[in-house]
């Protein structure tokens, strides 16, 4: 492992003797999972500083493929495998961070970060204040989650509350293969540290981007402002708003675009930044349109959903023609396979809940 003395200068690349595949440019149609994988690589290759690691994602690539090619770019001793001990692995990505580097952890699946969790909650998201802002901890730590993968228990799961709740961390989740490049490059560049929430059944999906465009974001003069606290318009619409973000972007604009062949017009919100959360975009899409409806898989209860819905109403009251909706997971332990269809919000859930907004009968 590189130490402190003998690490390279930032802007440096330590690269591996092995062949390496030639680096995507120009406009390409990629999956999710490559956008996260071009962001890190892209991050190490102008930053000696950034170092990634976690279980498998070395040799193997990662469970989900999102760190393949990372070691044999740039060796491993900038990508490498750990044991399985998610305490350990961020516990020593907090000392890391301490001294110098810029650790991109994995913890692999969602529920497998829960043994992590004393270390992110006692140590990561309380060093700033605990020191007055003398230490800092620059650490993203990777967390695939969610459900529409058909996994077994303890391997779908969606936690964003528990992180959330615990002020000092920054809350990150994209939903669209631009904004996974995008996304996770500025929480690499963050300062502080970054829960970097990863939908697992997006990995898969794919776009065409231009990635010499994204690339230009992060080249010199030109860097562009971070997305950190930044939620994005994913639809324009008149009637109600859906706000959504991760997993459940996807089964907003489904039903947007359901509901338009009805003749209704939904706008729909990409959240994106949990925390920071972007009051201002939220709160002027729904007194655009006076009605609102908060998506996610989560269970409802005590939820990121609730937070959402009490700033609505604490900011917007005055603007609302009807009750702010959740639609949202049961308040159930995430079911089996098999079930899971029935849990996750759906177009056929969203919709009957905009029914339910008290529209004007004519």
């Amino acid at each position: 492992m590189t130490t402190m003395a003998n690490r390279p200068s930032a802007g440096t690349a330590h690269a591996s003797t092995a062949a390496v595949e030639p680096e995507l440019t120009g406009v390409q149609t990629i999956t999710f999972a490559k956008a996260l994988t071009l962001a890190m690589s892209d991050a190490m290759a102008s930053d000696a500083t950034v170092l990634v690691f976690g279980e498998d994602v070395g040799t193997l690539g990662g469970v989900f493929r999102v760190t393949d090619g990372l070691t044999r770019r740039f060796g491993e001793e900038r990508c490498f495998d750990t044991p399985l001990a998610e305490s350990g692995i961020v516990g020593m990505a907090t000392g890391m961070a301490m001294n110098g580097m810029k650790p991109v952890v994995e913890m692999q699946f969602d529920a497998f970060a829960y043994p992590a969790f004393e270390q992110i909650t006692s140590h990561v998201a309380k060093m700033g204040n605990r020191t007055r802002g003398q230490v800092r901890l620059p650490l993203v730590i990777r967390i695939p989650y969610a459900g529409g993968i058909g996994g077994v228990e303890h391997h779908c799961d969606s936690s964003e509350a528990y992180y959330v709740h615990t002020p000092g961390l920054t809350v990150l989740t994209p939903s669209t293969v631009s904004d996974a490049y995008i996304m996770l490059r500025d929480a690499i560049a963050s300062p502080d540290p970054v829960v970097f929430m990863e939908p697992k059944k997006l990995y898969f999906s794919k776009a065409t981007v231009d990635l010499d465009a994204l690339r230009a974001r992060y080249d010199g003069d030109s860097v562009l402002p971070s997305s950190i606290g930044k939620a994005a318009v994913a639809r324009e619409g008149t009637d109600a708003t859906l706000i959504a973000y991760g997993p459940s972007v996807a089964a907003a604009l489904a039903a947007a675009e359901t509901a338009a062949e009805e003749g209704r017009s939904l706008q729909v919100i990409d959240v994106r930044s949990l925390v920071p959360f972007d009051d201002e975009t939220v709160s002027a899409a729904v007194r655009s349109t006076g009605r609102a409806i908060v998506i996610a898989e989560a269970p409802g209860f005590a939820s990121m959903a609730a937070e959402i819905v009490a700033r609505i109403q604490e900011r917007c009251f005055h603007s609302l023609a009807a009750p702010v909706l959740r639609v949202s997971g049961f308040d159930i332990p995430y079911p089996a396979p098999r079930l899971e269809k029935y849990y996750l919000p759906g177009v056929d859930r969203i919709l009957d809940a905009v029914d339910q907004l008290q529209w004007e009968q004519s």
